[in-house]
Parts: C-alpha cells; sequence; structure tokens
C-alpha cells in the first residue's frame, strides 16, 4: 500500500488550522505539521518537506500577505513540493504571482472551499501530483474579461471556456462532466487551443501548463 501524501498546514486561525487537520486526517492524508504564523510554517516546511504544504494568505507576524510571501518563498526553495494557498478573498494578483512562470504544483482556492470536503482533498490530491489547481471563482472572473489584440482572441467561447477548465486544473474527463460534452470533443477542444496559441511540439502535459500560463497572463 502506498504512502500517505505529508501535509503542513500554516493557518493562525487555530479553529480552521485544526478543522483543515481533520478533514485531511478523515481522508486518509498526514498531517505532519501545524504553524501559526509565516515564519514557524516556513521553518516546518523546509524540515519536514512534506508532499503539500497548504498556507493562508494572510498571517502573522505582519497579518499581510505572509503566508503568500512564504508559499512563494517555498516554491523556490523547494520546487518539488506542492503548495496550496488559501484566502479568505479574491485576489487575482496573489494567485498570478504565486503560479510566476511555472503552474505544476501550484493552487490557490477560496477558503470556502474547504467546506467541499472532496473537492477540497481533490486539490490537494492534484496539487501533490505536480498539476494546478485554481478557485472556480478567479477562472470565472478573468473568463469574464476580453483583453483587445491578445493570443486568446482567436479562441472560440467554447474553447475559451475548455481552456478555463484546464486553469481549475480539471483532466478531460472533469472538462467534460463540467461541459456537458463527450471526451472526444474536450480532446478537438484542447488540440485547437494547442495549435492556436502555437503550442507545437512538446508532450500533452506540458503544453496544458504552457497554454493555462498564456490564458493567465492574457485575461488580465
Amino acid at each position: 500500500m502506498s504512502e500517505p501524501l505529508r501535509i503542513v498546514i500554516g493557518e493562525d486561525d487555530v479553529l480552521l488550522r485544526e478543522g483543515v487537520a481533520r478533514l485531511l486526517d478523515d481522508a486518509g492524508l498526514e498531517v505532519v505539521a501545524r504553524a501559526g504564523d509565516a515564519d514557524d510554517f516556513l521553518r516546518k516546511t523546509l524540515a519536514h518537506r512534506p508532499d503539500v504544504a497548504v498556507v493562508d494568505v494572510q498571517m502573522p507576524p505582519r497579518h499581510e500577505d505572509d503566508g503568500l510571501q512564504a508559499a512563494m518563498a517555498l516554491r523556490e526553495r523547494l520546487p518539488e513540493i506542492g503548495v496550496l494557498v488559501l484566502s479568505q478573498f479574491y485576489e487575482e494578483s496573489y494567485a498570478l504571482n504565486l503560479i510566476g512562470d511555472r503552474a505544476q504544483g501550484v493552487g490557490y482556492l477560496l477558503k470556502e472551499r474547504v467546506a467541499d470536503v472532496d473537492a477540497f482533498v481533490d486539490a490537494v490530491e492534484r496539487v501533490a501530483a505536480g498539476g494546478s489547481a485554481l478557485d472556480p471563482e478567479i477562472v470565472g472572473r478573468m473568463l469574464g474579461r476580453r483583453r483587445s489584440h491578445g493570443p486568446l482572441d482567436d479562441l472560440t467561447p467554447r474553447e475559451r471556456e475548455v481552456l478555463g477548465a484546464m486553469a481549475e486544473g480539471k483532466s478531460n474527463r472533469g472538462i467534460a462532466e463540467s461541459l456537458v460534452i463527450t471526451e472526444t470533443a474536450v480532446e478537438k477542444n484542447v488540440t485547437r487551443i494547442f495549435n492556436k496559441l502555437g503550442l507545437g511540439q512538446s508532450t500533452t502535459e506540458h503544453r496544458r501548463v504552457l497554454a493555462v500560463l498564456t490564458y493567465l497572463r492574457n485575461s488580465r
């Protein structure tokens, strides 16, 4: 039997911290450390080197974006560790700063998503596997914007929907279920997206990451 995913949690609200830990424990994951401030979170994550670090954006000592800064430092120092950031508020700039030039192994969710236990655990597992998990609210707001003369202009409305679902981290099957279309239709849309964005010879997974980065950079 495979070893459970190992998690470090950074959250200054003790009730939420213990609640998240309980949810993850009940889902069969192993919470190896908890921290109530960003500095302690960074120290414990560097020491334990878990599969995923889950951290709140706003934490002590400054009660500003300390948790986000710690998450960005982790992504730079330990790129093999998945990082999932939780935020009370929608902040597109936080998500974009966290992702940077590498959409692998990163997630940004609103805290309210924790209540959907299955979706939250799925996001943790996706990030651990090197995927991405972006909050649907953030992706939805980006989809509502248009930039003139950008690389996304050639995409059809359906292709933009598929690319938005890719940005959330959904698989082709997940995209098909959410858009109520066949997996074959999703595959055709994904291929057209790659072609229109000029993403040629590479692995499918690498092209998905590049497509998501193009989407994020050009939806502001």
